[in-house]
């Protein structure tokens, strides 16, 4: 099978998964208007408040996935059994500093002056997700396993059929109905609990019984913490997270500051951010196919496939980035018109959307990159530029042009502003980390002892 068919289609399953998962949101956001703009307004707010949490643990435990891969690639079955359960460890670390932010949100909803009136809501959410937080990160940790085994049809299977799930239980919780009081927007937390805790053991009985995960023998007695083992994976798994929690924050905070502008100013802003996001689980799933590619290659000691599986990812990426960017471009202000009647909301989205098509080249580009350089164990660097461009040139730069002007430019008082530096500074990110790649790559030496000689 060519490079080219195997990431594609690997990413095409890991996009179906993607999306359905990012359908739980709406669902949410659907459930809790309908009840009302109170539950409406908490649910926004609880909701970035667990996003940011959730994707900084994630980001740790979703950089095990070039660990697992070349070991799977090197033919390494037990010593990739033994990895998985040494990061259930990492997975416990994870989960509990999780549990504490989510309990801890006043600093958070102080600074950024949630009405108090919303307060006793989104901290009654965030309780409940507590309890969601440690089986949504174990069944990430199963979704990195199978993508690093080039198996994700599982996966996906389950995000998809649990999404159906998901919704007739939000609508119950938040509603009430046969015997159940009304809970509000805490019935969203509890139906997330219920579908993340049904997931998570449809996933452990998978790997008991499932004749795919039997040459790694998973299903053992977990040994004691190996300390060297889980240093490696904080090494690389930390930095990931903070990365991903950057760009994350990056979004949070923008939509904060653009709040201050008014009604029209951030719905405008709010069609873009969904657009954006839903536009980013493209290279998101090709780069974790990509990287699974990359890293299975590495491990069977052949770094001359794994480049050629690297460069057929940034191939793909790049012909996709352009097309989407392209057909942004062209479609915006139809796009717009679905999102809203109100034609002054529609105007201004439709200029943000012109942004988001060059900010769409960029974000592509970094998610790919970021992706591939966790393959040969490149964190830190990507970290800082991710700290330095994102929040250094996009957001404080946002903010500049907005509401204190740069030079001689007067303050523009539009999101346009914040979108226009957040283009610029993934224009800037993006060949950086291809720098930083190019560099890891010719330094590359395998560090695996005997070679393999497979098909692929």
């Amino acid at each position: 099978m060519s490079e080219l068919r195997t990431i594609t289609r690997h990413a095409f399953t890991v996009l179906v998964g993607q999306l359905a998962t990012m359908a739980y949101g709406v669902t949410d956001t659907i459930v809790a208007g309908r009840y009302s703009e109170q539950a409406l307004a908490a649910l926004s707010v609880g909701a970035a408040v667990y996003i940011t949490v959730f994707i900084a643990m994630l980001g740790m435990l979703q950089a095990l996935l070039p660990t697992w891969a070349e070991l799977h690639g090197g033919e390494r079955g037990e010593a990739l059994g033994r990895s998985v359960r040494q990061s259930l460890y990492l997975a416990l670390l994870a989960a509990v500093v999780g549990g504490i932010g989510l309990l801890s949100p006043g600093p958070l909803l102080h600074w950024t002056q949630v009405p108090a009136a919303l307060e006793g809501d989104v901290r009654a959410y965030l309780r409940v997700l507590v309890l969601a937080l440690p089986a949504a990160l174990l069944f990430r940790m199963f979704s990195t396993l199978n993508q690093s085994l080039g198996r994700p049809k599982l996966v996906t299977w389950l995000q998809a059929l649990s999404l159906l799930l998901k919704a007739p239980l939000s609508i119950w919780f938040v509603f009430g109905g046969l015997g159940l009081p009304p809970m509000g927007v805490v019935g969203c937390a509890w139906a997330t609990v219920v579908v993340s805790y049904l997931m998570i053991g449809v996933a452990l009985w998978l790997v008991r019984t499932q004749d795919l995960y039997e040459p790694y023998a998973i299903w053992r007695r977990i040994e004691a913490p190996d300390w060297r083992m889980i240093g490696e994976f904080a090494r690389l798994g930390v930095p990931a997270g903070l990365s991903m929690m950057v760009e994350v924050t990056s979004f949070t905070l923008m939509s904060l500051f653009i709040a201050r502008q008014g009604t029209v100013a951030s719905a405008a802003h709010q069609i873009t951010a969904n657009l954006a996001a839903v536009m980013f689980m493209v290279p998101l799933s090709l780069g974790i196919a990509t990287s699974a590619r990359v890293s299975w290659w590495l491990g069977a000691r052949d770094p001359r496939m794994a480049r050629k599986a690297l460069r057929t990812g940034l191939k793909v990426g790049a012909v996709l980035a352009i097309v989407m960017s392209s057909m942004l471009a062209l479609a915006r202000t139809p796009l717009a018109s679905i999102y809203s009647p109100n034609a002054q909301v529609v105007t201004l989205a439709a200029t943000l959307l012109g942004w988001l098509a060059l900010y769409h080249l960029g974000d592509a580009a970094q998610g790919l990159l970021v992706f591939i350089l966790r393959c040969y164990r490149v964190a830190v660097a990507p970290l800082l530029a991710y700290g330095v461009l994102l929040w250094g040139v996009g957001l404080a730069g946002g903010y500049w042009l907005a509401y204190e002007g740069v030079g001689g430019w007067p303050a523009q008082h539009t999101p346009a502003s914040f979108w226009a530096a957040a283009a610029f500074a993934l224009a800037l990110l993006s060949p950086i980390l291809a720098v930083i790649l190019w560099r890891a790559v010719r330094s590359y030496r395998p560090a695996l002892p005997a070679p393999v000689t497979r098909a692929a």
